[in-house]
C-alpha cells in the first residue's frame, strides 16, 4: 500500500500542474494516496515510503484543488466578459 500511495501522490502532482481541466482526477488520486499512506504506515519495513506517498498525496490533492478552482475562476471571468460585450454591442 505504500508503494501505491507513491505513486498516486506523484500522478496527482502531474494531473494536478500539467493535466488542464482534469485536476479533479488528480484530487481524486491525491485523496485515494492518502488513504492508503495512512494505513501502509501500519507496515515498519515501508513506513518512509508511506511517508513520502503521504506528503506527494497532499501536495498533489492541494494542487489539484488550488489549479482547479483557478480554472473555473478563469472560465467565469471569460464568460463575464463575453456577456459585457455582447451587452456594449448592443
Amino acid at each position: 500500500m505504500a508503494v501505491a500511495s507513491l505513486v498516486l501522490g506523484i500522478v496527482a502532482i502531474l494531473f494536478g500542474v500539467f493535466g488542464s481541466g482534469l485536476q479533479f482526477v488528480g484530487a481524486i488520486c491525491g485523496i485515494v494516496g492518502i488513504i492508503l499512506a495512512v494505513k501502509g504506515k501500519e507496515e515498519p519495513d515501508k513506513a518512509g515510503i508511506a511517508k513520502a506517498g503521504l506528503v506527494c498525496s497532499i501536495i498533489g490533492t492541494v494542487l489539484s484543488l488550488i489549479l482547479f478552482i483557478a480554472c473555473i475562476a478563469c472560465i467565469g471571468a471569460l464568460g463575464s466578459i463575453a456577456s459585457i460585450e455582447s451587452f456594449v454591442n448592443l
